[in-house]
């Protein structure tokens, strides 16, 4: 297992990446608890009770990841009149890509006009959002880019098996995307990030069939080519680092849990987050959630509980948040971010 606290370098102490806009989409498909019911009857008390998710959006019949990644996009650089002939490189974050290659940021890319920019994928599963955080801040930091357009988007529904009812009621589709420009000498943008992976468990959260370890022609079990999951251990695991990888990246900064504002994880499971906060010490109102409405959306989890916290006028300027991820690898990680 690897533990990194990422620092500021010398050069770049004075350089930040700000946060300069945010943007989410959600398909307009609305699945509520009440419509599993053909799949169990205990269905829709038992979900909410377990995980607190009462609803969650499935993506349209003709839409992609790369629909969905647009429209979040599209409405961040429109937030602040930014053009995509601007945008000088995007970074996508899926598990539940367009197809195995090429990369569904090339699509995207195409899709918004981004002309100028590079695009390629990043895939860490849940944990995507703040891995591709620290990856876009620390290009731009770099000093080599003026700014990064950061996407997550999935769409998990294509992904799993609607039989299986201990993965299939949990999750939705959608996107969220931020836009990090270059700022010299500001107090604000990503302070710290710390990631962790442990590829031991790499197993806990898997879909087994479709690569090159067991091509499709070789599936004999078509439950092999669907999402899974063991959701005990998953539990377990981020009710165990998820404290511990706060606590890392607020300590490294010399500051304390009561001076983040909000803390913005990833949106699995409610008794997660309170387990959390409990570990923490922290009053759980200071946890956004929305995996009431959405379920879990995997890797763009954060980013759309990041633009709603902000649109909801939650969070504002100057104001310290901690975003927070787990999920396949087995990966997690963490982001100080002064908005």
């Amino acid at each position: 297992m690897a533990v990194f606290l990422i620092k500021t370098d010398e050069d770049s102490k004075m350089r930040r990446a700000l946060i300069a806009s945010t943007g989410s989409y959600l398909p307009g498909t609305v699945v509520p608890n009440e419509e599993l019911m053909q799949f169990s009857r205990e269905a829709q008390s038992l979900i909410g009770n377990k995980t607190g998710v009462l609803a969650r959006r499935h993506a349209g019949e003709n839409q992609s990841t790369s629909d969905l990644a647009l429209e979040a996009a599209r409405t961040c650089l429109e937030k602040i009149s930014f053009l995509p002939e601007d945008v000088e490189g995007i970074i996508l974050s899926t598990s539940s890509p367009d197809r195995i290659q090429p990369a569904t940021a090339t699509r995207l890319q195409h899709l918004l006009g981004a002309k100028r920019s590079f695009a390629f994928d990043i895939n860490s599963v849940c944990s995507g959002s703040v891995y591709g955080l620290h990856l876009a801040d620390s290009l731009v930091k770099s000093g080599q880019y003026g700014n990064i357009l950061f996407v997550a988007a999935e769409v998990y529904s294509r992904f799993l098996n609607k039989k299986d009812f201990s993965t299939f009621p949990y999750f939705g589709d959608g996107a969220g995307a931020v836009l990090l420009q270059r700022r010299d000498d500001s107090f604000r943008g990503i302070l710290h990030s710390s990631l962790a992976t442990d590829g031991s468990r790499s197993e806990t959260i898997s879909i087994p069939g479709g690569g090159a370890m067991l091509p499709y022609e070789k599936i004999t079990n078509p439950r092999l080519a669907y999402f899974r999951m063991k959701g005990e251990d998953v539990f377990a695991f981020t009710i165990d680092k998820g404290p511990e990888i706060i606590r890392q990246v607020v300590s490294a900064a010399d500051m304390n849990l009561e001076d983040v504002k909000c803390f913005i994880c990833h949106q699995a499971n409610i008794n997660i987050l309170l387990g959390i906060a409990a570990d923490l010490g922290v009053p759980s109102e200071r946890f956004y959630v929305n995996l009431d409405r959405y379920g879990n959306t995997a890797s763009a989890s954060v980013l759309i509980a990041l633009d709603e916290a902000r649109e909801e006028g939650i969070i504002g300027e100057g104001d310290l948040v901690v975003t927070a991820a787990f999920g396949g690898g087995l990966s997690w990680g963490a982001n100080l971010i002064r908005i």
